[in-house]
């Protein structure tokens, strides 16, 4: 297994350690319950060098992204990023991610650890005549400090004022003199902020940020929690809510498709399905009965089964089990009943709107 420029730090604070698309990924230090409380509270600091980012730049940059991306790669400034995705032919999912403009034609592309290689090769086996795509992966380590206290953890420390960082914009500056990428983005439903910064320097960036974060309550922060703040925030993850079967129209993601940009990789295939309509939705739910819905479970009507759990846990911020779920038309509007099968055992469940969790502004 691969591992982080944290991983030392991980086997100081006690993490438990776990096999993670061919990681050696801290799952949890204190406990999931407790660590998914302080980012709801306070803050937590993640380690997610384990992503993927590819560097495209050239005269012909804008125009590939555009091309290969369902969003609008126009409308990006330089110091803005936004969501998006690559997609196949058949409009369904290969991966999401972020682009980041880092100049008129200089962009560098996140992309999750699972997919990173075939997202790279893919990527790369697109790009036409002046368009550089390098793997830029080794080159970054990757922090995510995450929480309504994040902001006034860094701001102290910072080269920059932070601050006037908007949602989804991000500044070059440095913290206690190394250079960091600070990114306002995250995937917790929280305030907060993504540090790129080099592998080497990483080490010293995290222990400080816990030295001086501990006292207003940050902790470190595992991929257990991860998981059940994003679903709180009904943040799609690959391989749960989108794969190479799903397209953005099932998984309520249509407003990443920008039709009216002009072409691009999957297009006619989304316009077809938005004619004919589709046949499956993703909708949250919450658990009714006793019991907790995980994926892969069968959501059933009338003896069979009709659709599919693609997230599921107990939610330690409103302590009932939450999920989300594609389901056919007839059982999308809220307020509809689901019978889920949990392990042969029918719990009932109830369609309710998403996100579960929306932080206060």
């Amino acid at each position: 297994m691969k591992r982080t420029p944290l991983y030392e730090c991980h086997v100081e604070a006690g993490a438990r350690l776990v096999e993670f698309a061919g990681w050696e990924m801290p799952v949890q230090y204190s406990g999931v319950i407790e660590e998914h409380r302080a980012v709801r509270t306070a803050a937590g600091l993640f380690d997610v060098s384990h992503m993927g980012e590819v560097k495209v730049h050239g005269p012909g940059a804008e125009a590939f992204l555009q091309g290969l991306t369902p969003n609008d790669v126009s409308k990006l400034a330089v110091g803005r990023a936004h969501y998006s995705g690559i997609l196949t032919e058949q409009g369904t999912y290969l991966d999401d991610l972020l682009i980041y403009r880092l100049g008129a034609e200089d962009f560098l592309v996140v992309v999750n650890a699972s997919n990173a290689d075939t997202d790279f090769g893919w990527i790369a086996a697109h790009a036409g005549e002046g368009v550089s795509v390098e793997d830029h992966s080794s080159r970054y380590a990757l922090l995510a400090l995450q929480g309504p206290k994040a902001l006034g953890i860094l701001a102290p420390h910072a080269s920059i004022d932070l601050a006037p960082i908007r949602y989804y914009g991000f500044a070059h500056g440095e913290l206690w003199g190394t250079p960091v990428l600070f990114s306002r983005t995250g995937y917790t439903g929280e305030d907060g902020f993504e540090l790129y910064l080099a592998p080497a320097d990483a080490p010293e960036i995290w222990r400080r940020l816990l030295e001086v974060g501990g006292p207003v309550g940050l902790v470190p922060t595992g991929l257990g929690a991860r998981d059940t703040l994003r679903l709180e925030a009904a943040m799609a993850l690959y391989g749960h809510e989108i794969d190479s079967l799903t397209s953005p129209w099932e998984a309520g993601l249509d407003w990443v498709v920008k039709l009216d940009k002009g072409d691009f990789l999957g297009r006619a295939a989304l316009v077809a399905q938005k004619e004919r309509g589709i046949t499956r939705h993703l909708v949250g739910f919450e658990v009714v009965g006793r019991g907790i819905a995980r994926q892969g479970h069968a959501v059933m009507l009338d003896g069979r089964p009709v659709g599919s759990v693609t997230s599921g846990t107990f939610s330690p911020t409103f302590e009932k089990a939450l999920g989300m779920a594609y389901v056919p038309p007839e059982l999308a509007a809220l307020g509809s009943r689901l019978d889920i099968d949990v392990r042969g055992k029918l719990v009932e469940a109830k369609v309710v709107p998403t996100p579960f969790y929306r932080r206060a502004r």
